[in-house]
């Protein structure tokens, strides 16, 4: 096959037509033949393959996740290397939970509402401010009586998706903290963020369409986290608690919770987490992520793998429990987790405070799962390692609310809904809780160094699995109507296909994004801004067109498999239009101009593509959204940490851009970025 040019890449040209049409029109059906060893476990559902693109994708998720997690221990093999690696994995952790910098601790604003005797024991209802407006309702049990100078250990429970409407789950989980009570502990049992008494959903990305929650950097993960976190504050602070006796337990999402709270809080001497965590083998290419919502994950930008979470539980006692046909947890991904954690225990020279105990069943609690966590917190917070024989009794006895030893209803913290806080953010609390940037514009003479500070920030935040320059696409198959199959990241392919090479040479190409098809004419503005004797090419990114993929809404697998990977579908598709733009600048010769043009949210992902790779030439921009908080934006991790779209587009400058159609902000802040770049010549504005 002859070297590739621009002349095999015009309509029609000769070497268009001849070469690979079989494969174009069978595109990358070759992976299903031999499934690879890593995926031989039972899948949680059916691969899909509806779509040219299912298989190509499919196989892209598998490699990233299989890369991420062979690097689980990062080259470090002593525990020195550990502990010098922690502060930097403890802000990198944080900081996928949307908490960092850690919020300030506010003051709590606890406030008992009523307390209930139950003769050996007492419950306490209350709630307490996480931050300001973020209130959590829980139940606290302790015994009844408790000698003066007496401090005991204490649990927090975190809880799962046990739905128990106005009530809140707490409720359902009341024979733990019954069980703790009678057994010389103080014990929080916490109402999860949404099915407590005041709510917010988990199931953003999963469900509900709030791709936003990307961009914002918010995951309810990390309100769970900052919750459990608050409460070890209350806990700590009551008179008859030993602060140094703290253990966290749940199963399922109270499970994950667990190791939320306890790797990001020492003071958690002791964790039992039931059911919590798997392994990226098993939530991506196994397709697990499927049976999760989201307070399940943090958006892993740092390409963690997964139990390096529960690694920095290390060397506090990490009892690691599970069941063998748990569908949701299952076995193989239990088992390599709980290799690697031993090996990073053995690392710390605690190899003997990690245990798993795998009982037989669904996913569910059992007598064996309740005596093991229990027996733990007695061996690690009371010195006590005698068998627990009691607690088969399972004290409620069955799904109707009649059955639970208290009436649900009395465990309400708010009675009434006319007792519900009016100054509650529950509702709204991913609007709230993570801080939108608000970069302003800088001072005359700073605009480069403003410019390159706002780079490095995207570059840490949305694009941190990105090289230092995306490599040069290359060219895998053409046909005869004139499309061309670009590699942009193996096994990514997309299509690009030739709409106008004038005769002569070329000293301008236009690369427009297509959102739809390639067989969509170009519009009308963009004719009015390219010129006769100008190449014109349409590229459809990776998930669009001869590329798309099965998209169903829920669970997005695709999407959401995504951010486990520390990217989403869209700066992936930024990825492709550098890596086009690269590979046309190549065949064309240097000297030769690149120049973008995008609609809508294409739009935008043309803007970042120029922002991230100094081939482009030039810009033309349609009807960009005014922000990523809209629907109709593209979702990049954190991106709202760092700057939304009318910074981004400032940012072109110095280079020539057209802005039509523009929402006024953009307007505005380009004019004010241009005017500051000294390229206000450069930009121009219409309608």
């Amino acid at each position: 096959m002859p070297p590739t040019t621009m002349s095999t890449l015009k309509p029609n040209g000769s070497l268009l037509g001849k070469c690979l049409i079989t494969l174009l029109l069978f595109p990358i059906q070759f992976w299903l033949l031999a499934p690879h060893p890593g995926c031989a476990a039972e899948l949680h559902d059916p691969a899909d393959r509806g779509e040219p693109g299912d298989a190509m994708i499919q196989e892209y998720l598998r490699q990233e996740a299989e890369k991420i997690e062979s690097d689980f221990l990062v080259g470090i093999k002593s525990a020195e290397g550990w502990n010098q690696g922690r502060p930097r994995f403890r802000q990198e952790y944080f900081d996928m939970l949307g908490l960092w910098p850690l919020p300030e601790k506010t003051p709590l604003q606890a406030t008992v509402t009523r307390t209930l005797d139950r003769g050996d024991y007492v419950v306490d209802m209350l709630h307490y401010q996480s931050r300001p407006g973020l209130y959590v309702t829980g139940n606290l049990y302790r015994p009844l009586k408790t000698a003066s100078d007496q401090r005991l250990p204490a649990i927090l429970y975190v809880c799962c998706h046990s739905p128990r409407p106005r009530n809140g789950n707490k409720t359902a989980y009341q024979s733990q903290g019954i069980w703790f009570a009678r057994h010389g502990y103080v014990c929080l049992v916490l109402d999860s963020l949404e099915m407590g008494e005041l709510t917010c959903t988990h199931h953003g990305t999963y469900r509900d369409g709030r791709w936003w929650w990307l961009s914002r950097g918010y995951t309810p993960a990390g309100v769970e986290c900052w919750n459990g976190i608050r409460g070890i504050d209350y806990l700590a602070g009551l008179p008859y608690v030993d602060p140094e006796r703290i253990g966290v337990t749940g199963i399922s999402g109270g499970g994950a919770a667990t190791f939320w709270i306890a790797a990001g809080d020492e003071r958690v001497r002791a964790a039992a987490p039931v059911s919590g965590l798997s392994d990226l083998i098993t939530q991506v290419p196994h397709r697990v992520v499927n049976g999760h919502c989201d307070c399940m994950f943090l958006y892993n930008t740092y390409q963690w793998a997964w139990a390096r979470v529960a690694g920095m539980v290390a060397p506090r006692p990490l009892l690691f429990v599970n069941s063998d046909a748990d569908t949701i947890f299952p076995m193989d991904g239990n088992e390599r987790v709980i290799n690697r954690l031993e090996r990073i225990y053995s690392l710390m020279g605690a190899g003997d405070l990690v245990d798993s105990v795998v009982s037989i069943g669904e996913h569910a609690y059992r007598q064996d799962i309740r005596q093991a966590a229990f027996r733990f917190m007695n061996t690690h917070l009371k010195n006590d390692p005698r068998p627990v024989l009691d607690s088969e009794v399972d004290l409620v006895t069955g799904a109707s609310d009649s059955n639970h030893p208290i009436p649900p209803e009395q465990l309400r913290v708010f009675p009434q809904d006319s007792d519900l806080p009016k100054d509650a953010l529950n509702g709204r609390i991913d609007y709230e809780f993570v801080a939108m940037a608000r970069p302003e514009l800088p001072q005359a003479g700073q605009f480069e160094a403003w410019k390159n500070e706002r780079l490095l920030r995207l570059r840490q935040l949305s694009f941190h699995h990105f090289p230092t320059r995306i490599p040069v696409a290359a060219v895998a198959e053409t046909n005869g109507s004139g499309a061309v199959r670009l590699t942009t990241e193996a096994p990514i392919s997309v299509r690009l296909k030739a709409v106008r090479i004038p005769a002569g040479g070329v000293h301008r190409i236009w690369l427009y994004v297509t959102s739809s098809d390639l067989n969509e004419a170009p519009p009308s503005w963009l004719k009015d801004c390219s010129a006769e004797q100008e190449a014109l090419y349409v590229i459809e990114p990776r998930g669009v067109g001869g590329s798309r993929w099965t998209t169903k809404n829920p669970p997005n697998y695709v999407e959401r498999s995504h951010y486990l990977l520390g990217r989403t579908v869209d700066s992936g598709r930024v990825w492709d239009i550098a890596a086009a733009a690269r590979c046309l600048r190549a065949l064309a010769g240097e000297k030769t101009e690149v120049y973008l043009a995008g609609e809508g949210p294409a739009a935008v992902l043309a803007t970042y593509a120029a922002l991230l790779e100094p081939d482009i030439g030039g810009l033309v921009l349609c009807r960009p959204p005014a922000s990523h908080m809209d629907n109709s934006a593209p979702p990049l991790l954190g991106v709202l940490r760092a700057l939304d779209i009318p910074q981004a587009i400032g940012m072109l400058a110095p280079l020539p851009l057209t802005l039509l159609q523009a929402p006024a902000e953009c307007r505005q802040t380009a004019a004010e970025a241009y005017h500051l770049a000294s390229a206000s010549d450069r930009l121009k504005v219409g309608n």
